[in-house]
């Protein structure tokens, strides 16, 4: 695939580099990239990705509530430099003189695109295609072996030269690729002074770079950036997904360890099973801190980095100017999620993501100085006085409903009240985890005190406290600790039964759902058939007509109570929860479930299929046919609003 031949060609420059050439490039924050085995590109796992990306809040929109790849991610996955300064500064309607001077190049008029042949060709890589019969490292060889014929080996303005092409190559075509087969060079200003080149934070813009491609078209295949890096955040957070194989452990950057696994399906079917699998995902398998067993060995750049890890700030590529929102994701931290506002439309306005001459100059330092100041401040921090995340998903499941599902099983979840139950549900067992580990502490402290106590040599004694004091207190904050962990069990298990109740509702809501198309079906051919009677009958069939119109209206009367029971079973959740808390809410959901059993329905049904029938036979305007229903939806969205 492209992308895979882009790299390839990338990391044959960079090995046809002299020595001196590849230590420039290590400084300048780069060189960990090159150490990535080259990995099979994944577009299903991709576009799986995307198609949760919201564009507003910037952040992935699953069941289970928000999550989002962060500067810590970035630097721990690749090695990329997230601090140092702000990637600001100017942008031209016109390189065509820069690349001139700055690379000898052509660069049409009016434009900041480099004709990649030409580029490719300025650092000795001729006739790039693979040859037939060629191993993926015999092409990787012969490209740095024709390469480096073309190369200065010594330091000097070639040299320069040929280390400033380079560098447009790596951003333009692997870094920050974008689709097309020409090569930007937006970048070049900030390429003048190549001793400069190591001080920009390039990861933080390629977090950029990397939400900016999230939000294109989810039907795009295609994959812009260095496409390993949310690969390997997947394998990371999603572990049960099982798209990737863990073959170089212990390796850094991360993305080292890894290898995409080989799927020979449709990438249609790949798809689909994807969207399911995250759609029923096992909550407690997300894994919010997959770097809590992970040191810092080996990895010298994470001591500058470290600042900027757990802070909400905005991110700075030239034009793209976009907000790390970890505000959002405050479990990724360790903490509680705390209801927060959820960002609305972007705060900061861009022209556009086109770098092809359609706007003028302009010097992003001054039109993004707050953002590029919030930069500098090294954002925000995140914080959260939350003891539990019921009140963030109540919230959640009010804003996304059911768009937080993608695969067409989980379509019928419009209110998003299976999702919101199921992550009350996986809160519940955290906080009765919790309690439980608290409650094995104190018992241990209270043995610890008493077996103290009972040989003279209390280790609060020196602390001025008696051994019985001290015992008690003990004692009261394990029996406190023991109620609440009663009370946690008696809620999850609430949970569970209202979760079971729910989702025998949504069965029963298909199989309604399924009748109901099947008779508007029916509905469809019978009034086809009777049609054809009324046109081509003969005198004597009059009393077939009219017995094949009352079916007709029995059919449209039954298609019309399917719909409205699925309409029904759909939206009465959602008024449940309007204004009541979660086990009030609950408690409802299964109350209008049981008001609303299909025993009672299917009374109803015949009531109306006998008063039809009734009214058919009275004879009311034979010549006459109802037209057959308008396809009413089974179900509305709810809280989608912001």
């Amino acid at each position: 695939m492209r992308a895979r031949v882009s790299w390839t060609l990338v990391l044959a420059a960079f090995l046809a580099l002299p020595p001196f050439q590849q230590e420039r490039v290590d400084e300048m924050g780069f060189g960990q990239v090159f150490r990535i085995e080259r990995m099979r590109v994944d577009p299903a796992l991709t576009q799986a990705l995307r198609s949760r990306w919201d564009t507003e809040a910037s952040a992935f929109a699953f069941p289970w509530g928000h999550m989002i790849p962060s500067l810590e991610d970035v630097s721990r996955i690749t090695g990329l430099r997230v601090y140092g300064r702000a990637v600001s500064g100017y942008t031209y309607p016109c390189y065509h003189d820069l690349a001139e001077r700055l690379l000898d190049l052509p660069v049409e008029r009016r434009s900041s695109l480099v004709p990649r042949v030409a580029l490719q060709e300025s650092l000795g890589l001729f006739e790039a295609g693979k040859n037939v019969g060629e191993t993926e490292d015999e092409y990787l060889e012969r490209l740095a072996r024709v390469s480096r014929r073309e190369l200065a080996s010594e330091p000097g303005p070639q040299a320069d030269l040929d280390l400033r092409r380079f560098l447009v190559l790596f951003l333009g075509r692997l870094l920050f690729a974008t689709r097309g087969d020409v090569v930007h060079c937006r970048f070049l200003p900030l390429l003048a002074d190549l001793g400069e080149v190591g001080g920009y934070a390039w990861g933080a813009a390629f977090l950029a770079h990397q939400f900016d491609g999230l939000s294109a078209s989810e039907r795009q295949t295609s994959t812009s950036g260095f496409y390993p890096f949310l690969q390997v955040w997947s394998y990371l957070h999603l572990p049960a997904l099982r798209r990737g194989e863990l073959t170089r452990p212990g390796l850094v950057p991360i993305a080292r360890r890894w290898d995409s696994r080989r799927d020979t399906r449709h990438l249609a079917d790949q798809l689909e099973h994807l969207q399911e699998a995250i759609d029923s995902y096992p909550y407690l398998d997300v894994v919010w801190q997959p770097y809590l067993g992970e040191g810092d060995e080996g990895q010298p750049w994470l001591v500058q980095a470290r600042p900027y890890f757990g802070r909400s700030v905005w991110l700075h590529a030239l034009n793209l100017v976009l907000s790390l929102n970890l505000f959002l994701t405050q479990r990724s931290l360790g903490l509680r999620q705390s209801v927060v506002e959820f960002p609305v439309r972007d705060r900061f306005r861009r022209p556009g993501r086109s770098f092809r001459g359609l706007h003028d100059t302009t010097d992003w330092r001054e039109r993004a100085r707050e953002q590029v100041e919030n930069w500098e401040q090294k954002g925000k921090g995140v914080r959260s006085d939350a003891t539990t995340n019921d009140a963030y998903l109540q919230a959640y499941a009010l804003k996304y409903g059911g768009k937080v599902y993608k695969s067409a099983r989980h379509q019928v979840d419009v209110t998003g009240e299976i999702a919101s139950l199921r992550a009350l549900l996986q809160s519940a067992v955290q906080d009765r985890e919790a309690a439980q580990r608290q409650v094995t502490e104190l018992r241990s402290e209270l043995e610890r005190v008493r077996g103290a106590g009972a040989g003279g040599a209390s280790s609060s004694r020196s602390a001025g406290g008696s051994p019985s004091l001290m015992e008690a207190r003990l004692a009261g904050a394990v029996l406190r600790s023991e109620e609440a962990q009663r009370h946690l069990e008696e809620r999850e298990r609430d949970l569970e039964l209202t979760h079971e109740h729910v989702m025998t509702l949504q069965s029963e809501r298909d199989q309604q759902h399924v009748r109901a198309e099947a008779a508007e079906a029916r509905v469809a051919e019978m009034t086809q058939e009777l049609a054809t009677l009324r046109v081509q009958r003969p005198p004597g069939d009059q009393e077939e007509v009219t017995q094949l119109r009352a079916e007709l209206l029995a059919q449209q009367t039954l298609a019309r109570s399917l719909q409205q029971i699925v309409t029904d079973i759909g939206r009465s959740r959602s008024r449940s929860r309007s204004s009541v808390s979660v086990n009030r809410a609950t408690g409802a959901s299964v109350g209008q479930y049981l008001a609303g059993s299909s025993s009672r329905r299917r009374n109803e049904e015949e009531e109306r299929r006998r008063q039809g029938e009734g009214s058919a036979h009275e004879g009311r305007g034979g010549e006459e046919m109802l037209p057959p229903p308008d396809r009413r939806e089974g179900s509305g969205e709810s809280g989608g609003g912001q």
